[in-house]
């Protein structure tokens, strides 16, 4: 956040800041917006994030990992020991007594007023959480798909380079960001609420793609979504299946 430089030191003149661990000493416990960043991964931090929720008015999941889980979900698949031995080797018995468990977003644990989805965020969301916070107005989470923004700005379809993207179905407010460098969405900020799945299946199929290629792709910031979780169940009962309930559908006909 640090980083936003004079647009955020603009708004915070209008608020007192009681606790920042990254930027003063100071704390309190008394305060009306929580602000949380990171995925909860230890259950000694539960109380605590409990405690955030009993005393806040409003709690802000900032990031992909607090409003998702973002890419460290991806440890859940695995046995603790194994992990070590991943990435500590023969050190492994070195952080044996270090406390983690399973990585959740901070949902799964506390009732969430706002997500700041991006992976990082994009800074002029940020402000614009903050102001309407400020006026006591909801903020509305963008819920079109980056390909809105991409046609908007007048990007090159991704597609058309010989890349899959994320894109049709992923929610915007980044502005397009990944494909406006000439790189692929990589779906960090969530599905849409309501994806027109079908639509993204033809595009999917008219580049050559599948629908197990996206889910893989999904995955990375979003594995512990309902709805990544119910379009891969689907998949793989239509695989078993060979026919039947087209896993896009969910039972729409759009």
């Amino acid at each position: 956040m640090l980083s936003i430089g004079l647009p955020l030191i603009d708004v915070l003149k209008h608020v007192d800041i009681v606790t920042w661990r990254e930027a003063m000493s100071e704390k309190s416990d008394e305060y009306d917006v929580a602000i949380v960043e990171g995925a909860i991964n230890r259950d000694s931090d539960i109380p605590r994030l409990r405690k955030i929720r009993e005393q806040a008015k409003i709690v802000v999941a900032l990031g992909s990992c607090a409003a998702l889980g973002g890419p460290h979900v991806s440890s859940n698949r695995y046995d603790r020991s194994e992990l070590l031995k991943m990435n500590y080797g023969e050190h492994a018995d070195w952080f044996a007594e270090q406390e983690a468990g399973k990585v959740r977003a901070i949902s799964e644990i506390i009732d969430v007023d706002v997500n700041i989805y991006g992976c990082p965020i994009n800074a002029n969301e940020f402000i614009s959480v903050l102001k309407h916070l400020l006026l006591g107005r909801p903020y509305r989470v963008p819920n079109e798909p980056v390909c809105y923004e991409c046609k908007l700005n007048g990007y090159e379809c991704v597609f058309d380079k010989g890349m899959i993207c994320l894109g049709p179905i992923t929610r915007a407010g980044c502005n397009a960001i990944c494909t406006s460098r000439g790189n692929r969405c990589f779906g960090c900020r969530g599905m849409v609420d309501d994806p027109n799945l079908n639509a993204a299946k033809d595009v999917l199929e008219e580049h050559g793609y599948t629908v197990e290629d996206i889910i893989g792709m999904f995955k990375i910031y979003s594995e512990r979504s309902d709805r990544v979780k119910e379009l891969a169940a689907a998949d793989t009962d239509t695989k078993k299946k060979k026919k039947g309930a087209e896993p896009w559908r969910f039972g729409s006909t759009t």
